[in-house]
Protein backbone atom coordinates (compact mmCIF):
# COMPACT_ATOMS: atom_id res chain seq x y z
CA UNK A 1 0.00 0.00 0.00
CA UNK A 2 1.40 3.40 -1.00
CA UNK A 3 -0.92 6.41 -0.03
CA UNK A 4 -0.04 8.53 -2.76
CA UNK A 5 -1.33 5.61 -4.70
CA UNK A 6 -4.61 4.92 -2.38
CA UNK A 7 -5.57 8.84 -2.92
CA UNK A 8 -5.24 9.36 -6.42
CA UNK A 9 -6.67 6.22 -7.79
CA UNK A 10 -7.94 4.00 -5.41
CA UNK A 11 -11.49 5.13 -6.74
CA UNK A 12 -10.83 4.81 -10.15
CA UNK A 13 -11.44 8.50 -11.31
CA UNK A 14 -11.95 9.83 -14.78
CA UNK A 15 -8.50 10.63 -16.13
CA UNK A 16 -10.19 13.81 -17.60
CA UNK A 17 -12.06 14.70 -14.36
CA UNK A 18 -11.37 18.19 -12.24
CA UNK A 19 -9.25 16.69 -8.97
CA UNK A 20 -8.12 19.93 -7.98
CA UNK A 21 -9.31 23.55 -8.88
CA UNK A 22 -7.65 26.70 -7.13
CA UNK A 23 -9.43 29.62 -7.44
CA UNK A 24 -8.78 33.43 -6.36
CA UNK A 25 -9.68 37.05 -5.77
CA UNK A 26 -12.70 37.67 -7.70
CA UNK A 27 -13.31 33.82 -7.20
CA UNK A 28 -11.09 33.48 -10.83
CA UNK A 29 -9.92 29.82 -11.62
CA UNK A 30 -6.25 30.21 -11.15
CA UNK A 31 -5.11 26.27 -11.37
CA UNK A 32 -6.93 23.19 -12.42
CA UNK A 33 -5.50 20.18 -12.02
CA UNK A 34 -7.11 16.77 -14.02
CA UNK A 35 -6.52 13.30 -12.17
CA UNK A 36 -3.88 11.99 -14.42
CA UNK A 37 -2.34 15.26 -14.70
CA UNK A 38 -2.12 15.45 -11.20
CA UNK A 39 -0.82 11.55 -10.41
CA UNK A 40 1.82 12.31 -13.64
CA UNK A 41 2.80 15.66 -11.81
CA UNK A 42 3.01 13.67 -8.52
CA UNK A 43 5.05 10.66 -10.20
CA UNK A 44 7.39 13.54 -11.83
CA UNK A 45 8.37 14.42 -8.20
CA UNK A 46 8.78 10.94 -6.88
CA UNK A 47 11.33 10.19 -9.56
CA UNK A 48 13.28 13.73 -8.92
CA UNK A 49 13.28 13.31 -5.27
CA UNK A 50 14.44 9.47 -5.79
CA UNK A 51 17.07 10.57 -8.64
CA UNK A 52 18.45 13.08 -6.46
CA UNK A 53 19.70 10.13 -4.05
CA UNK A 54 16.48 9.77 -1.26
CA UNK A 55 15.82 6.57 0.03
CA UNK A 56 12.44 5.36 1.45
CA UNK A 57 12.08 6.40 4.80
CA UNK A 58 14.12 9.82 4.42
CA UNK A 59 12.61 13.18 6.11
CA UNK A 60 11.97 15.92 3.52
CA UNK A 61 10.95 19.72 5.46
CA UNK A 62 8.11 21.10 3.12
CA UNK A 63 8.36 25.07 3.94
CA UNK A 64 5.76 25.96 1.21
CA UNK A 65 3.57 28.37 1.80
CA UNK A 66 -0.35 28.62 -0.18
CA UNK A 67 0.45 27.36 -3.26
CA UNK A 68 -0.59 23.94 -5.54
CA UNK A 69 3.57 22.95 -4.75
CA UNK A 70 2.50 22.07 -1.84
CA UNK A 71 0.21 18.99 -2.17
CA UNK A 72 2.70 18.16 -5.19
CA UNK A 73 5.38 17.55 -3.12
CA UNK A 74 3.88 16.20 -0.16
CA UNK A 75 2.58 13.45 -2.22
CA UNK A 76 5.65 13.43 -4.59
CA UNK A 77 7.72 12.60 -1.52
CA UNK A 78 4.99 9.82 0.13
CA UNK A 79 4.76 8.25 -4.03
CA UNK A 80 8.82 8.21 -3.69
CA UNK A 81 8.42 6.13 -0.13
CA UNK A 82 9.83 9.36 1.68
CA UNK A 83 8.43 10.99 4.82
CA UNK A 84 7.41 14.79 4.33
CA UNK A 85 7.21 16.58 6.90
CA UNK A 86 4.06 19.65 6.17
CA UNK A 87 4.46 22.65 8.12
CA UNK A 88 3.07 26.05 9.02
CA UNK A 89 4.49 28.95 6.78
CA UNK A 90 4.51 31.10 9.93
CA UNK A 91 7.15 29.07 12.05
CA UNK A 92 9.95 31.18 12.72
CA UNK A 93 13.49 30.23 11.94
CA UNK A 94 13.93 28.95 15.56
CA UNK A 95 10.62 27.13 15.41
CA UNK A 96 11.81 25.55 11.99
CA UNK A 97 15.03 24.91 13.50
CA UNK A 98 13.72 22.62 15.75
CA UNK A 99 11.68 20.74 13.90
CA UNK A 100 14.72 20.02 11.64
CA UNK A 101 16.74 18.77 14.29
CA UNK A 102 14.69 16.72 15.70
CA UNK A 103 13.45 15.20 12.51
CA UNK A 104 16.71 14.67 11.57
CA UNK A 105 15.13 15.47 7.49
CA UNK A 106 17.48 14.81 4.71
CA UNK A 107 16.32 17.43 2.80
CA UNK A 108 14.04 21.09 2.78
CA UNK A 109 12.05 22.13 0.30
CA UNK A 110 11.54 25.74 0.34
CA UNK A 111 9.53 28.00 -1.75
CA UNK A 112 12.00 31.13 -1.28
CA UNK A 113 9.55 33.29 0.75
CA UNK A 114 9.16 31.14 4.04
CA UNK A 115 11.86 31.57 6.69
CA UNK A 116 14.64 28.58 6.72
CA UNK A 117 16.43 27.34 9.59
CA UNK A 118 19.88 28.80 10.60
CA UNK A 119 21.47 25.43 10.08
CA UNK A 120 23.20 25.96 6.55
CA UNK A 121 24.54 22.45 6.43
CA UNK A 122 21.11 20.78 5.22
CA UNK A 123 20.36 20.29 1.84
CA UNK A 124 17.93 22.95 0.48
CA UNK A 125 16.22 22.89 -2.50
CA UNK A 126 14.04 26.47 -3.57
CA UNK A 127 11.92 27.08 -7.09
CA UNK A 128 14.59 26.35 -9.55
CA UNK A 129 15.17 22.90 -7.08
CA UNK A 130 11.40 22.57 -7.15
CA UNK A 131 11.34 23.09 -10.59
CA UNK A 132 13.64 20.78 -12.00
CA UNK A 133 11.84 17.68 -9.26
CA UNK A 134 8.76 18.64 -11.62
CA UNK A 135 10.22 18.35 -14.80
CA UNK A 136 11.27 14.86 -14.03
CA UNK A 137 10.08 11.89 -16.01
CA UNK A 138 7.45 10.41 -14.01
CA UNK A 139 8.16 7.04 -12.77
CA UNK A 140 5.99 4.43 -10.45
CA UNK A 141 4.88 4.61 -7.08
CA UNK A 142 7.07 3.39 -4.18
CA UNK A 143 5.95 -0.49 -2.83
CA UNK A 144 5.49 0.85 0.58
CA UNK A 145 3.89 -1.42 3.26
CA UNK A 146 0.94 -0.32 5.19
CA UNK A 147 2.98 -0.12 8.16
CA UNK A 148 5.27 1.74 6.73
CA UNK A 149 6.31 5.66 7.59
CA UNK A 150 4.06 8.19 5.34
CA UNK A 151 4.20 11.42 6.50
CA UNK A 152 5.76 12.89 9.94
CA UNK A 153 2.97 15.94 11.77
CA UNK A 154 4.39 18.15 14.43
CA UNK A 155 1.99 19.18 17.27
CA UNK A 156 2.39 21.07 20.40
CA UNK A 157 3.45 18.62 23.51
CA UNK A 158 2.51 18.82 27.12
CA UNK A 159 6.01 19.38 28.01
CA UNK A 160 6.11 22.84 25.61
CA UNK A 161 8.12 20.94 22.72
CA UNK A 162 6.89 19.70 19.80
CA UNK A 163 6.58 16.25 19.10
CA UNK A 164 6.58 14.11 15.63
CA UNK A 165 3.38 11.91 15.00
CA UNK A 166 4.05 9.87 13.03
CA UNK A 167 1.75 7.99 10.44
CA UNK A 168 1.43 5.04 8.26
CA UNK A 169 0.66 4.52 4.61
CA UNK A 170 -2.81 2.93 6.14
CA UNK A 171 -3.52 6.25 7.43
CA UNK A 172 -5.55 7.32 4.43
CA UNK A 173 -7.53 4.06 3.96
CA UNK A 174 -8.46 4.65 7.90
CA UNK A 175 -10.38 7.50 7.15
CA UNK A 176 -13.00 5.95 5.23
CA UNK A 177 -15.18 5.69 8.27
CA UNK A 178 -15.37 9.75 7.89
CA UNK A 179 -17.09 9.46 4.13
CA UNK A 180 -20.23 8.66 5.60
CA UNK A 181 -19.74 9.11 9.58
CA UNK A 182 -18.69 13.21 8.61
CA UNK A 183 -19.05 14.50 4.78
CA UNK A 184 -21.76 11.62 3.05
CA UNK A 185 -19.59 12.41 0.60
CA UNK A 186 -20.48 11.68 -3.30
CA UNK A 187 -18.15 11.26 -6.05
CA UNK A 188 -19.82 14.41 -7.85
CA UNK A 189 -18.92 16.81 -4.98
CA UNK A 190 -16.99 19.57 -4.92
CA UNK A 191 -15.67 20.20 -1.43
CA UNK A 192 -14.36 23.78 -0.37
CA UNK A 193 -11.79 23.71 1.96
CA UNK A 194 -10.87 26.99 3.68
CA UNK A 195 -7.49 25.95 5.39
CA UNK A 196 -4.33 26.72 4.10
CA UNK A 197 -2.42 23.79 1.62
CA UNK A 198 0.19 23.15 4.89
CA UNK A 199 -2.33 22.40 7.38
CA UNK A 200 -2.86 19.11 7.95
CA UNK A 201 -6.78 19.12 8.24
CA UNK A 202 -6.58 20.62 4.58
CA UNK A 203 -4.36 18.01 3.84
CA UNK A 204 -7.08 15.33 4.85
CA UNK A 205 -10.44 16.80 4.67
CA UNK A 206 -9.60 19.07 1.36
CA UNK A 207 -7.59 16.49 -0.49
CA UNK A 208 -6.79 12.84 0.52
CA UNK A 209 -10.69 11.94 1.50
CA UNK A 210 -11.95 13.95 -2.02
CA UNK A 211 -9.78 12.31 -4.29
CA UNK A 212 -9.84 9.00 -2.52
CA UNK A 213 -13.67 9.16 -3.36
CA UNK A 214 -13.18 10.85 -6.57
CA UNK A 215 -14.52 13.98 -6.02
CA UNK A 216 -13.15 17.25 -6.58
CA UNK A 217 -11.31 19.69 -4.01
CA UNK A 218 -11.56 23.22 -4.58
CA UNK A 219 -8.78 25.71 -2.45
CA UNK A 220 -9.22 29.31 -2.13
CA UNK A 221 -5.80 31.20 -2.54
CA UNK A 222 -6.70 34.88 -1.79
CA UNK A 223 -7.50 37.82 0.80
CA UNK A 224 -9.33 35.94 4.00
CA UNK A 225 -11.49 38.47 4.54
CA UNK A 226 -14.76 36.82 6.07
CA UNK A 227 -17.09 38.39 3.79
CA UNK A 228 -15.64 36.81 0.36
CA UNK A 229 -16.48 33.45 1.59
CA UNK A 230 -20.37 33.52 0.57
CA UNK A 231 -19.81 34.49 -2.83
CA UNK A 232 -16.66 32.04 -3.26
CA UNK A 233 -19.08 29.26 -1.89
CA UNK A 234 -21.74 30.43 -4.53
CA UNK A 235 -19.69 30.69 -7.96
CA UNK A 236 -17.15 27.44 -6.80
CA UNK A 237 -20.27 26.21 -6.93
CA UNK A 238 -19.09 23.91 -3.82
CA UNK A 239 -21.09 21.07 -2.73
CA UNK A 240 -19.50 20.50 0.60
CA UNK A 241 -17.65 23.02 2.72
CA UNK A 242 -15.31 22.30 5.60
CA UNK A 243 -13.99 24.99 8.09
CA UNK A 244 -13.19 26.16 11.56
CA UNK A 245 -16.26 27.32 13.89
CA UNK A 246 -14.45 30.59 14.24
CA UNK A 247 -14.76 30.99 10.09
CA UNK A 248 -18.22 30.21 9.98
CA UNK A 249 -18.48 32.74 13.03
CA UNK A 250 -16.90 35.49 11.39
CA UNK A 251 -18.67 35.17 7.88
CA UNK A 252 -22.47 34.83 9.61
CA UNK A 253 -21.15 38.12 11.63
CA UNK A 254 -19.12 39.96 8.43
CA UNK A 255 -21.10 38.47 5.28
CA UNK A 256 -24.14 38.17 3.83
CA UNK A 257 -26.27 35.01 4.36
CA UNK A 258 -29.71 33.74 4.08
CA UNK A 259 -31.24 30.77 2.83
CA UNK A 260 -31.09 31.94 -0.86
CA UNK A 261 -27.34 31.92 -0.53
CA UNK A 262 -24.40 29.37 -1.98
CA UNK A 263 -27.38 27.19 -3.81
CA UNK A 264 -25.04 23.90 -4.34
CA UNK A 265 -24.09 23.68 -1.14
CA UNK A 266 -25.89 20.65 1.03
CA UNK A 267 -23.73 20.96 4.21
CA UNK A 268 -21.40 22.20 6.50
CA UNK A 269 -18.27 20.37 7.82
CA UNK A 270 -16.76 21.56 10.86
CA UNK A 271 -13.53 20.68 13.51
CA UNK A 272 -10.18 22.06 15.15
CA UNK A 273 -12.31 23.78 17.77
CA UNK A 274 -15.63 23.28 19.97
CA UNK A 275 -19.05 24.34 18.10
CA UNK A 276 -20.97 26.49 20.32
CA UNK A 277 -24.40 25.40 20.34
CA UNK A 278 -25.52 29.44 19.63
CA UNK A 279 -23.27 29.15 16.13
CA UNK A 280 -24.81 26.10 15.18
CA UNK A 281 -28.30 27.82 15.68
CA UNK A 282 -27.01 30.81 13.76
CA UNK A 283 -25.52 29.15 10.86
CA UNK A 284 -28.59 26.62 10.29
CA UNK A 285 -31.47 29.33 10.98
CA UNK A 286 -29.43 31.63 8.13
CA UNK A 287 -28.28 29.50 5.89
CA UNK A 288 -30.83 26.68 6.31
CA UNK A 289 -28.01 23.95 5.85
CA UNK A 290 -27.17 21.39 8.43
CA UNK A 291 -23.35 22.13 10.00
CA UNK A 292 -21.75 18.65 11.19
CA UNK A 293 -19.11 18.37 13.50
CA UNK A 294 -16.30 16.23 13.95
CA UNK A 295 -13.53 15.65 16.45
CA UNK A 296 -9.91 14.23 16.64
CA UNK A 297 -6.70 14.98 16.85
CA UNK A 298 -3.19 14.49 14.84
CA UNK A 299 -2.63 10.86 16.36
CA UNK A 300 -5.75 9.54 14.51
CA UNK A 301 -7.69 12.53 12.62
CA UNK A 302 -11.21 12.40 13.19
CA UNK A 303 -13.43 9.93 15.52
CA UNK A 304 -16.17 11.03 16.45
CA UNK A 305 -18.85 12.98 14.26
CA UNK A 306 -22.21 13.75 13.40
CA UNK A 307 -23.41 13.80 9.88
CA UNK A 308 -26.21 12.96 7.18
CA UNK A 309 -26.79 9.82 9.05
CA UNK A 310 -25.77 10.74 12.23
CA UNK A 311 -28.37 13.74 13.29
CA UNK A 312 -26.91 16.42 15.17
CA UNK A 313 -27.44 17.13 19.18
CA UNK A 314 -26.05 20.76 19.55
CA UNK A 315 -23.68 20.77 21.86
CA UNK A 316 -21.97 17.08 21.41
CA UNK A 317 -19.77 16.62 18.04
CA UNK A 318 -21.29 13.42 17.81
CA UNK A 319 -20.90 9.74 17.94
CA UNK A 320 -18.01 7.58 17.47
CA UNK A 321 -18.02 6.94 13.21
CA UNK A 322 -19.00 3.35 12.25
CA UNK A 323 -15.92 0.46 13.21
CA UNK A 324 -13.87 3.13 15.49
CA UNK A 325 -12.90 1.78 18.45
CA UNK A 326 -13.27 4.29 20.63
CA UNK A 327 -14.17 4.61 24.08
CA UNK A 328 -14.53 6.58 27.93
CA UNK A 329 -12.06 5.50 30.69
CA UNK A 330 -12.40 6.18 34.22
CA UNK A 331 -10.02 8.81 35.25
CA UNK A 332 -9.52 7.75 38.82
CA UNK A 333 -8.05 4.64 37.61
CA UNK A 334 -5.09 6.41 35.37
CA UNK A 335 -3.10 8.42 38.07
CA UNK A 336 -1.21 5.25 38.36
CA UNK A 337 0.43 3.76 35.71
CA UNK A 338 -0.39 0.43 34.76
CA UNK A 339 -2.52 -1.76 32.66
CA UNK A 340 -5.76 -2.18 34.20
CA UNK A 341 -8.55 0.07 33.17
CA UNK A 342 -11.87 0.60 33.90
CA UNK A 343 -14.83 1.93 31.45
CA UNK A 344 -16.95 4.99 32.03
CA UNK A 345 -20.88 4.55 32.71
CA UNK A 346 -23.56 6.73 30.88
CA UNK A 347 -23.26 10.39 31.49
CA UNK A 348 -20.19 9.85 33.73
CA UNK A 349 -16.95 12.33 32.81
CA UNK A 350 -14.03 10.30 31.31
CA UNK A 351 -10.97 10.18 29.31
CA UNK A 352 -11.64 9.48 25.68
CA UNK A 353 -9.22 6.63 24.56
CA UNK A 354 -8.76 5.08 20.90
CA UNK A 355 -8.07 1.02 20.96
CA UNK A 356 -4.66 0.53 19.98
CA UNK A 357 -5.95 -1.72 16.97
CA UNK A 358 -7.60 1.25 15.25
CA UNK A 359 -5.54 1.54 11.68
CA UNK A 360 -5.58 5.33 11.47
CA UNK A 361 -3.74 5.44 14.67
CA UNK A 362 -0.26 6.33 15.06
CA UNK A 363 2.33 4.96 14.39
CA UNK A 364 3.91 6.69 17.31
CA UNK A 365 6.01 9.93 18.35
CA UNK A 366 9.34 10.25 16.33
CA UNK A 367 12.11 9.16 18.43
CA UNK A 368 10.25 8.90 21.49
CA UNK A 369 9.28 5.92 22.34
CA UNK A 370 8.85 6.78 26.16
CA UNK A 371 5.86 9.35 25.20
CA UNK A 372 4.36 6.82 22.83
CA UNK A 373 4.16 3.78 25.78
CA UNK A 374 2.87 6.77 28.76
CA UNK A 375 0.34 7.70 25.74
CA UNK A 376 -1.22 4.01 26.56
CA UNK A 377 -2.73 2.54 29.12
CA UNK A 378 -3.13 -0.93 28.23
CA UNK A 379 -4.71 -1.57 24.80
CA UNK A 380 -5.92 2.21 24.94
CA UNK A 381 -4.27 5.26 23.54
CA UNK A 382 -5.11 8.57 25.50
CA UNK A 383 -6.56 11.39 23.81
CA UNK A 384 -6.26 13.62 26.68
CA UNK A 385 -9.75 15.01 26.21
CA UNK A 386 -12.28 14.61 28.58
CA UNK A 387 -16.19 13.49 27.69
CA UNK A 388 -19.09 11.93 28.68
CA UNK A 389 -21.46 9.94 27.01
CA UNK A 390 -25.34 9.65 26.93
CA UNK A 391 -28.03 7.03 26.79
CA UNK A 392 -27.72 7.22 22.59
CA UNK A 393 -24.15 6.82 22.15
CA UNK A 394 -23.43 10.81 21.73
CA UNK A 395 -20.08 11.65 23.38
CA UNK A 396 -19.80 15.44 24.98
CA UNK A 397 -16.96 17.28 25.22
CA UNK A 398 -15.74 18.59 28.36
CA UNK A 399 -12.28 19.72 27.94
CA UNK A 400 -8.99 18.94 27.67
CA UNK A 401 -6.97 16.86 30.65
CA UNK A 402 -3.59 18.63 30.41
CA UNK A 403 -3.01 22.53 29.90
CA UNK A 404 -3.05 22.60 25.53
CA UNK A 405 -4.93 25.26 23.96
CA UNK A 406 -6.64 25.54 21.09
CA UNK A 407 -6.13 28.75 18.75
CA UNK A 408 -8.35 28.83 15.95
CA UNK A 409 -7.47 25.13 15.29
CA UNK A 410 -3.92 24.96 16.25
CA UNK A 411 -2.95 23.03 19.60
CA UNK A 412 -0.53 25.41 21.88
CA UNK A 413 1.15 24.25 24.69
CA UNK A 414 1.63 27.06 27.24
CA UNK A 415 5.07 26.34 28.06
CA UNK A 416 5.89 27.32 24.65
CA UNK A 417 5.03 30.58 24.44
CA UNK A 418 6.28 31.15 28.28
CA UNK A 419 9.50 30.18 27.78
CA UNK A 420 10.02 32.64 24.54
CA UNK A 421 8.22 35.17 26.85
CA UNK A 422 10.16 34.79 29.98
CA UNK A 423 13.43 35.34 27.76
CA UNK A 424 12.72 39.04 27.32
CA UNK A 425 14.40 40.62 29.99
CA UNK A 426 11.70 42.97 31.45
CA UNK A 427 9.59 39.64 32.59
CA UNK A 428 10.31 38.10 35.92
CA UNK A 429 7.27 35.39 35.69
CA UNK A 430 4.58 34.79 33.08
CA UNK A 431 1.91 32.13 32.49
CA UNK A 432 -0.21 31.74 29.41
CA UNK A 433 -3.55 30.10 28.98
CA UNK A 434 -6.56 30.17 26.98
CA UNK A 435 -9.25 32.84 28.18
CA UNK A 436 -12.73 32.93 27.49
CA UNK A 437 -14.09 36.18 25.93
CA UNK A 438 -17.43 34.90 24.71
CA UNK A 439 -19.23 32.67 23.97
CA UNK A 440 -16.94 29.31 21.97
CA UNK A 441 -14.30 31.87 21.82
CA UNK A 442 -11.12 31.48 23.87
CA UNK A 443 -7.78 34.04 23.52
CA UNK A 444 -4.42 32.95 24.26
CA UNK A 445 -3.53 35.72 27.44
CA UNK A 446 -0.49 36.02 28.66
CA UNK A 447 -0.28 36.98 32.57
CA UNK A 448 3.04 38.90 32.98
CA UNK A 449 4.99 39.61 36.42
CA UNK A 450 7.12 42.49 35.63
CA UNK A 451 10.40 42.76 36.66
CA UNK A 452 9.59 46.44 37.04
CA UNK A 453 5.88 47.68 36.56
CA UNK A 454 6.38 51.55 36.16
CA UNK A 455 8.71 50.68 33.06
CA UNK A 456 6.72 47.30 31.80
CA UNK A 457 6.21 47.96 28.13
CA UNK A 458 3.88 45.43 26.30
CA UNK A 459 4.58 46.22 23.35
CA UNK A 460 7.77 45.63 23.11
CA UNK A 461 6.48 42.41 24.93
CA UNK A 462 4.69 41.78 22.07
CA UNK A 463 7.21 42.29 19.36
CA UNK A 464 9.47 40.02 21.03
CA UNK A 465 6.87 37.17 20.45
CA UNK A 466 6.47 38.17 17.31
CA UNK A 467 10.04 37.48 16.56
CA UNK A 468 9.98 33.82 18.45
CA UNK A 469 6.50 32.70 17.48
CA UNK A 470 4.05 31.56 14.86
CA UNK A 471 1.36 34.23 14.78
CA UNK A 472 -1.44 32.02 15.69
CA UNK A 473 0.87 31.19 18.94
CA UNK A 474 1.25 34.58 20.72
CA UNK A 475 -0.80 36.17 23.17
CA UNK A 476 -4.02 38.51 21.92
CA UNK A 477 -4.05 39.64 25.66
CA UNK A 478 -1.20 40.93 27.66
CA UNK A 479 -1.68 41.29 31.32
CA UNK A 480 0.14 42.95 33.98
CA UNK A 481 -0.22 40.84 37.42
CA UNK A 482 1.36 41.29 40.89
CA UNK A 483 1.81 37.41 41.31
CA UNK A 484 0.59 34.34 40.10
CA UNK A 485 -1.60 31.99 41.93
CA UNK A 486 0.09 28.78 42.11
CA UNK A 487 -0.45 25.46 44.47
CA UNK A 488 1.05 24.77 47.37
CA UNK A 489 3.79 22.92 45.30
CA UNK A 490 4.18 25.89 42.91
CA UNK A 491 2.77 24.95 40.43
CA UNK A 492 0.56 27.77 38.37
CA UNK A 493 -2.92 27.42 38.87
CA UNK A 494 -4.24 27.81 35.10
CA UNK A 495 -7.60 27.38 36.06
CA UNK A 496 -7.65 30.42 38.48
CA UNK A 497 -6.65 32.79 35.57
CA UNK A 498 -8.80 31.24 32.90
CA UNK A 499 -11.52 32.82 35.35
CA UNK A 500 -10.91 36.19 34.27
CA UNK A 501 -12.31 36.94 30.71
CA UNK A 502 -10.68 39.07 28.81
CA UNK A 503 -11.68 42.61 28.16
Amino acid sequence: MNLARYCLTSAAPDPGKSALEVVGPGVDLLETWKFADLTRQVLAVAAGLTASGLDQGDRILLRIGHSSDFPLLFFGAIAAGCVPIPTSSQLTAAETGLLLADSGARLVLHDGKTTLPDDTAITALGPDGIRDLKSATPAGFAETAPDDPAFLIYTSGTSGRPKGVLHAHRAAAARRPMDRGWYGMQRDDRLLHAGAFNWTYTLGAGLMDPWANGATSVVYDGPREPDVWPDLLTRSRATLFAAVPSLYRRILKYGEVTRRSFPDLRHGLTAGEALSVSLYQDWKTRSGRELYEALGMSEISTYLSSSPDVPVKPGSPGRPQAGRKVTLLRETDLRELGETVSFAEVEETGLLAVHRDEPGLMLGYWNNPQETEAAFRGDWFLTGDRARADADGYYWYEGRADDLMNAFGYRVAPEEVERVLAADGQVQEVAVTAVPARDGVSLITAFVVPQDPASFDEGRLAEHAARHLAEYKRPKVYRAVDSLPRTPSGKVKRTVLRQARSS
